[in-house]
């Protein structure tokens, strides 16, 4: 450990006496690095899929041989004929027919009751029809997302032209989706949205006071950017997944904060004490150093463990996990005191806009005041207690996750496919449909066989092999599988399951654009106990040999407890429901997206880890976590229930740790292990005694020149 932090202060000299290169080399990593950045996230999987998976692999066949389907579920559109008009009449079904080679693009595939004679696609009473369109798409990445956009504009013009006697409207999972980003938030929940960034402004003015507010987002822009110039370089190896692009900033400004707070309340400590304005940075960053470092190799250690898993998303997660760890405490190391170097002092600080700065201390207190856990000073133990209980339960209601898609009723109040999923329904169709199963049956076996196979599996509506032209390429066929359930469900998932199972033998290859979320649970999440198992020990190994071995036992428990609470919050929030209409929901989801938990649980563990190792538990005002969640919640708060679901997880993340690390500090001192720490004091054997006074530069200062150092004892935060 002393050898890590001798590096680690050296590094902070370096920066502090070449101050001028430090910041121009990190203004090129912004710029240049993330113009780069930016150009080639193209390299990023954005299908945000289990990629290698069987599922997967069969949606990415038929999609290279007809261009639609397979990974992005089908626009649903519903007709509803006048009353005495039924759709099994050959009039009808011929307009329909018409109407849809009419409304959509040349290469689209439809499946209906015109194409079919199937009589599951008409309602009881004849009625209302459902028609499935493929749109050419391609891959389901964001270009693809978009041509689904075009199409549905266009299908639901169009068709509605084409049928002026019918009621028509057009849903689907996507346009479900669609209106739900466009959808205005409610004006209780704007007032929500802005309060939050308001009390976020003020915690982070509070903190670092006007000036200074800008350093922990200079270091979360810089370290973002680096990480992500890694992740994009590492993509044109390997398979990596675009979910980084959320990790990785959230990481960033979580530890840039409190990275951030440290080094100033250090500088601060030095310049109260009389310490010269120029010397002060390099002892505040040698003070940094040391906890800085074991952190970053503690985390970046624990992450890196899930880049050895064949996983993608596993392995992405853990690849950008790591950089940004590394990125962001190398930023706060040279970045940072190099910024503090030109600096004003705290008196001269405080002399520019007096009144100004009382108010928004005043205000920035009294938000603190509001947001910090309640009871802490004078019941701690009760507070501990409560606390305690609380993320047991949560750890506990995370073994009750769901992972998939939230239910299509759950994803938008109202809009043009809302009323179409509603008008489904109401005749009397399963919300499955939305998602149906694609079964690609390679050459010289018998498309029918197979339908008539998956079609005699409990859960199935129906299946049906179409003679279209556009569902049979180069001597394979396609093979339609409607299930009644969402993949989300029970019976939807055994109904995929059993499809599989059925068709096992035949060479046929069963996808759908909900096939990809079965693969992430059987695949991807019966690996998750094993990353973490692989996660809590590397973790262990670091913090073992650079703290002690009571310290990992802490860090690596705070850890795990951290990343399967943040889950449990998640179940109880969204899956459940009790929170999903506060935060701007329609309805319980009944799942979570399947990425996010893996996103949040390891920004809960990292933070957790971090945390832990650098002694940011009662020392850290509880302010800090709320200026990385309010800022999420700002954002996120809203009637897009994927973007609330994900901010809920990260900004969950960083609160949970908060309440964690300070309900363990409140606990009695003889009801806590006792725990020998190897020696935390900063290496000062190259600390110089009289700095240069040059602006760009501070040249190197004779060794025999030093003097002790030692961390001060008002550095609590």
């Amino acid at each position: 450990m002393r050898r890590v932090e001798r590096y680690a202060v050296g590094l902070v000299r370096l920066s502090v006496g070449h101050r001028g290169l430090v910041c121009l080399l990190w203004l090129a990593v912004l710029l240049a690095g993330g113009a780069a950045a930016a150009a080639n996230l193209g390299r990023l999987d954005q299908s945000f899929t289990a990629s290698g998976q069987d599922g997967s692999r069969a949606n990415a066949a038929i999609t290279q041989r007809y261009g639609a389907g397979a990974g992005v579920a089908p626009l649903v559109a519903v007709v509803t004929w006048p009353d005495g008009t039924s759709g099994r009449s050959a009039g009808p079904a011929a307009r329909l027919e018409s109407g849809l080679a009419a409304a959509t693009a040349p290469g689209t595939r439809t499946l209906s009751y015109a194409d079919t004679g199937d009589g599951a696609f008409l309602s009881p009473d004849g009625r209302t029809t459902y028609a499935l369109v493929y749109p050419r798409s391609g891959k389901p990445d964001l270009a693809g997302l978009a041509a689904v956009r075009d199409a549905t504009e266009r299908l639901r013009t169009r068709l509605r032209a084409a049928l002026p006697e019918a009621r028509v409207e057009v849903t689907g999972v996507l346009p479900l989706q669609e209106d739900s980003a466009t959808s205005r938030p409610s004006t209780l929940l704007q007032l929500a949205k802005l309060a939050c960034a308001l009390a976020a402004v003020l915690l982070l003015l509070r903190t670092f006071r006007p000036l200074l507010s800008l350093l922990p987002l200079a270091l979360t822009a810089v370290s973002s950017v680096a990480a992500l110039l890694v992740v994009v370089a590492l993509a044109g190896s390997m398979e990596l997944s675009f979910v980084v692009v959320y990790l990785i900033p959230v990481t960033a400004l979580a530890l840039s904060v409190r990275r951030s707070a440290a080094l100033v309340t250090a500088w601060r400590t030095e310049l109260a004490h009389g310490r010269d304005t120029r010397l002060a940075p390099l002892r505040a960053g040698s003070v940094l150093a040391g906890s800085a470092t074991a952190g970053a190799l503690a985390g970046a250690a624990a992450l890196a463990a899930l880049a050895l898993f064949p996983a993608p998303f596993l392995r992405s997660i853990g690849i950008a996990g790591a950089a940004v760890c590394l990125t962001t405490t190398l930023a706060c190391l040279t970045l940072g005191p190099a910024l503090l170097s030109w600096a004003p002092d705290r008196p001269r600080e405080r002399r520019t806009g007096a009144r100004g700065g009382r108010v928004v201390r005043q205000l920035g207190f009294f938000v603190e005041r509001l947001t910090a856990p309640i009871g802490l000073p004078r019941a701690p133990r009760l507070f501990a207690a409560t606390a305690l209980a609380a993320l047991v339960l949560l750890t506990g209601a995370a073994g009750f996750l769901t992972a998939g898609n939230p239910r299509a009723e759950a994803l938008v109040r109202g809009g043009p496919a809302r009323d179409g999923l509603d008008q489904l329904t109401a005749a009397g169709f399963p919300a499955g449909v939305l998602n149906p199963l694609e079964v690609l049956t390679p050459s010289g076996v018998d498309p029918a066989g197979v339908a008539s196979r998956a079609a005699r599996v409990p859960g199935v509506v129906t299946a049906v092999a179409p003679g279209a032209a556009a569902w049979r390429r180069e001597g394979t066929a396609l093979v339609a599988v409607v299930p009644s359930g969402e993949p989300m469900t029970g019976p939807g998932r055994r109904a995929m399951t059993d499809v599989r199972s059925a068709l096992a033998g035949t060479g046929a290859r069963t996808g759908g654009s909900g096939m990809p979320e079965l693969d992430l649970v059987q695949g991807v999440y019966g690996l998750v106990p094993l990353a973490l198992a692989a996660m809590a020990l590397l973790g262990f190994a670091v913090v073992a040999r650079l703290r002690s071995a009571g310290a990992a036992v802490r860090a690596v428990v705070c850890g795990l407890v951290s990343a399967l609470a943040v889950n449990g919050l998640l179940v109880l929030v969204w899956q459940y429901g009790p929170g999903a209409r506060l935060l701007g929901g329609v309805a319980a989801t009944g799942a979570v997206t399947g990425w996010i938990p893996l996103v949040a649980g390891a920004l809960a563990f990292l933070d957790a880890l971090d945390r832990a190792v650098t002694g940011a538990g009662s020392r850290v005002r509880p302010g800090l976590g709320l200026v990385t969640a309010l800022p999420l919640l700002a954002i996120g708060l809203g009637p897009q229930v994927e973007l609330a679901l994900l901010v809920t997880g990260l900004g969950g993340a960083v609160l949970l740790n908060t309440v964690l690390l300070r309900a363990l500090s409140a606990l009695p001192a003889r009801s806590r292990p006792y725990v020998r720490e190897r020696s935390a004091q900063p290496v000062t054997g190259a600390l110089p005694a009289i700095p240069a006074s040059s602006y760009w530069s501070r040249p190197r200062s004779p060794l025999g020149h030093t003097i002790p150092l030692a961390e001060p004892s008002d550095h609590a935060q």
